[in-house]
């Protein structure tokens, strides 16, 4: 039966009580005629009775109805009449209501309700029920998509900018840089300081530039922003897709920046007379599928805890079977785990040494803090005071064979470049075989900050100490100039047929 016919299916039945159940829902309040046949008809035990239709709007203007409009008609519905009348329903059209006893009928779900017609009689509703969270589809076979994005940044500082005296159409261009050292993806920034052409002469033009690539195209998003004198970004703009780069091609934009807006000292935009462009480039890179299959039933599997069961092991030293001793300070370890992670304990445990033989490794060139934070490494995978003493932990991370932490202490270092230490940086990264510092800090030096490091006391130093070192940074210095495309003559817009 159709949940809105239910009220027509009642006045359906036929009965010699209709008459009186009608004069008593008519009647002023609730009267105790009334009262004690809404109950039969609830239990069941009263078939074949029809309710009245209800009143209509004009009805409903009389001034007894009017007193006996809010009283009536909810009193009826509160005391869960709807519910009953929803379980007789159920049994469908034209059967006989009943089942006798107060067991007659199941309340309805608590999803139906009652609302009005709007001509002042009343209709029933239901709602559907919400889904279960336990009904989440689950499909048997699935595919994780990732699309890699290779995402790094550059800056470009241009000393004296008010003194450019670049013509429209001329061009400045940055140094080549790239997302690491084994990228082959050369780029470089070109600016044009008084505008790409007539359109644009009032704007600076700013534009990124693919210089070599080992593929036949790449597609790239790109944000340009100028720092202010309190290095935050202001006046950024983005490209609003990925565009395609091609070699010797270029996507930029023509007007980034009104040029009495840049010039005005008021906007704090040239520090200095310093012009200071942060670049920040997202390559598309592989896409990557791992597909599979899923089992019907899914469990909740706790977060893995090895880190730090692994690390509460090495503070309360338990089951512990070998000893590592530095500068009167002894370590509790496990030979296995230490194994495990390096090769060099793997080799000293391995063979017939006397680390093995005594159980006891003294360490006599690693600091005991830096030993300390080596171990936590070894055991939870983590090093928390990297940023205070990567240099020294470097050190001990290649002796070791420590690969990982090696790497994160380049990077570190990377990131804590300056001017004062690009030297001893150099000096480190040469001496454990720290590749991509290496490369880095060479970059660094060569990319506007030659003279400055040259006057350091760490850089005449290693006039003395490493004259090889210089040798590459000028030979860096070399490569890189060659691989910037030469400038070539304003670009000029075609002239339309």
């Amino acid at each position: 039966m159709h949940k809105l016919s239910l009220l027509q299916w009642i006045h359906s039945r036929k009965g010699p009580r209709t008459a009186q159940l009608s004069r008593g829902y008519q009647s002023e309040g609730a009267p105790p005629s009334l009262a004690p046949r809404l109950r039969s008809l609830a239990r069941g035990a009263i078939s074949k009775t029809r309710l009245p239709r209800p009143r209509t709007s004009r009805q409903w203007q009389s001034p007894r109805a009017r007193a006996t409009r809010h009283e009536v008609v909810p009193s009826i519905w509160k005391v869960g009449f709807y519910n009953k009348i929803m379980a007789l329903a159920r049994l469908g059209s034209g059967s006989e209501c009943g089942g006798g006893g107060s067991g007659g009928g199941a309340p309805a779900p608590q999803s139906a309700r009652v609302s009005s017609n709007g001509s002042g009689g009343m209709a029933v509703s239901r709602v559907p029920s919400p889904l279960h969270d336990g009904n989440t589809p689950v499909a048997e076979n699935w595919c994780f998509t990732q699309v890699k994005v290779v995402k790094f940044s550059y800056m470009w500082t241009i000393n004296n900018f008010s003194f450019c005296r670049e013509e429209m159409g001329e061009v400045l261009k940055s140094s080549t840089f790239s997302a690491g050292a084994s990228d082959k993806l050369k780029w470089c920034l070109r600016v044009n300081p008084k505008g790409l052409d007539e359109e644009s002469k009032d704007y600076l033009s700013l534009y990124l530039l693919l210089v070599s690539c080992n593929k036949s195209e790449v597609r790239a998003k790109f944000k340009f922003s100028i720092l202010n004198a309190k290095r935050e970004e202001t006046k950024a703009m983005e490209s609003q897709r990925a565009y395609r780069f091609v070699q010797g091609k270029d996507w930029g934009f023509k007007k980034f920046i009104r040029r009495d807006f840049l010039l005005d000292e008021a906007n704090g935009l040239l520090p200095e007379d310093k012009l200071t462009i942060f670049c920040e480039v997202s390559v598309v890179a592989d896409s990557i599928n791992i597909s599979g299959q899923s089992n019907v039933v899914q469990f909740k599997v706790p977060e893995c805890r090895l880190s730090d069961d692994l690390g509460a092991l090495f503070d309360n030293e338990r089951f512990s079977d070998v000893t590592l001793a530095v500068g009167g300070r002894e370590f509790q370890a496990h030979k296995a785990i230490l194994a495990a992670r390096s090769p060099v304990f793997a080799a000293m445990f391995e063979h017939e040494m006397e680390e093995r033989k005594r159980n006891r490794v003294d360490i006599t060139d690693v600091d005991h803090e830096v030993l300390r934070e080596m171990l936590r490494f070894i055991y939870t995978d983590r090093a928390p005071n990297l940023d205070k003493m990567a240099d020294d932990l470097l050190a001990a991370a290649d002796k070791y064979a420590l690969d990982r932490l090696k790497v994160m202490c380049e990077e570190a270092l990377c990131l804590s470049l300056s001017v004062e230490t690009a030297a001893d940086t150099l000096i480190l990264a040469d001496l454990h075989s720290a590749d991509q510092l290496k490369a880095q800090t060479i970059d660094f030096i060569n990319t506007s900050h030659a003279t400055d490091v040259m006057d350091t006391a760490g850089w005449k130093n290693m006039i003395s100490s490493h004259p090889h070192l210089i040798a590459e940074a000028f030979r860096a210095l070399a490569t890189q100039q060659q691989q910037i495309p030469p400038i070539g003559p304003p670009r000029k817009r075609a002239k339309q047929a």
